[in-house]
């Protein structure tokens, strides 16, 4: 599936290219009917560097000498191509061509190695088809109210509200340090305490930065990992483990058996040997954890990942009840 994008964005490239060659083809029509002048001197300078380069291949005399004047009549040239079309209103590139990432000319790559700009394509187009798109426009950091959780302890060492502002100072920790080997991070704790919104915030913050980030519940994950244990899933196989970072929501949710515990578990583990991160999400306790899934999973879920544990009222049914209060 990575592949399919990496296709993608290839093509866009090659769109990126043909019409910059469009546009350059009828910036030069303009100045052609405006400013033939420009024209020809845009040809004196062509033909300048291709008698230099046959120069280069005869024997002569004051070979050096000869290149340094051609040069500098270049130069000169050029000086005059560039205030001609600034004084009559146009950019000094205006005849030349214009390309998005000047280090690969649009193409991805810079020789044999892939841009920086080609991981930031792959993420634009595997984000515009991605459901998490329209979630992140209302889940993020700039909607992030501390407000809505609760100073009081309810039996806790402290309130929900100082937890939750640690979560979130371990939340950007994580996304600052991204690129650094790390731990993953497991939130635990009741339905509605933030669990959710705090993976989408995370997500967001990263996908800006260019990572490619892949959220699915727990139940869409093991449908995903039927599909590649029975029905020829290798694309799919391919982005679960080499995008930047996996979030499995819901962990616990779905149907628990032999084939998901030994899906699950090799997927964790295949991730971790890779050093690619996970954020994975569940509303079950820590115990509840170990007494549903095998040794081997929780092993790698405690000892592999940081535990952020959320606790205090249900948020989504606060602001219901403020939305039907204001009704």
């Amino acid at each position: 599936m990575i592949k399919e994008y990496e296709e993608k964005v290839i093509k866009h490239y090659e769109y990126l290219r043909q019409e910059e060659t469009n546009a350059l083809a009828k910036r030069r029509a303009e100045i052609e009917k405006k400013l033939p002048w420009i024209l020809e001197l845009e040809k004196r300078i062509g033909k300048l560097c291709v008698d230099m380069s046959l120069q280069l291949l005869r024997p002569m005399e004051d070979k050096e000498k000869f290149l340094e004047e051609r040069r500098k009549e270049i130069t000169v040239l050029r000086a005059k191509m560039g205030e001609g079309l600034c004084s009559s209103g146009y950019e000094v590139d205006y005849l030349t061509h214009r390309y998005n990432c000047i280090h690969c000319k649009d193409t991805g790559y810079v020789g044999s190695v892939r841009c920086s700009c080609f991981k930031k394509q792959l993420v634009r187009i595997y984000f515009e088809g991605s459901p998490l798109k329209p979630l992140l426009k209302i889940n993020n950091f700039d909607t992030f109210n501390l407000e809505y959780f609760s100073t009081r302890r309810d039996g806790e060492k402290e309130s929900a509200r100082k937890n939750m502002d640690r979560n979130v100072s371990l939340a950007w920790s994580f996304i600052n340090t991204f690129n650094e080997p790390g731990s993953n991070l497991l939130f635990y704790g009741n339905s509605g305490t933030g669990k959710t919104f705090l993976s989408y915030c995370i997500a967001k913050e990263l996908l800006d930065k260019g990572y490619l980030v892949v959220y699915k519940t727990s139940d869409e994950l093991l449908k995903d990992l039927k599909q590649i244990r029975f029905n020829d899933g290798e694309a799919l196989e391919e982005l679960l483990l080499q995008c930047d970072l996996l979030i499995i929501d819901d962990l616990g949710t779905e149907p628990i058996n032999d084939f998901s515990k030994t899906e699950l578990f090799n997927l964790l583990n295949k991730r971790l040997l890779g050093s690619k991160k996970m954020i994975v999400s569940t509303n079950h306790t820590l115990e509840t954890l170990s007494l549903t899934y095998s040794e081997r999973i929780t092993s790698r879920l405690f000892g592999n990942f940081t535990l952020l544990k959320f606790f205090g009222d249900d948020i989504r049914v606060k602001l219901n009840l403020s939305k039907t209060k204001q009704l």
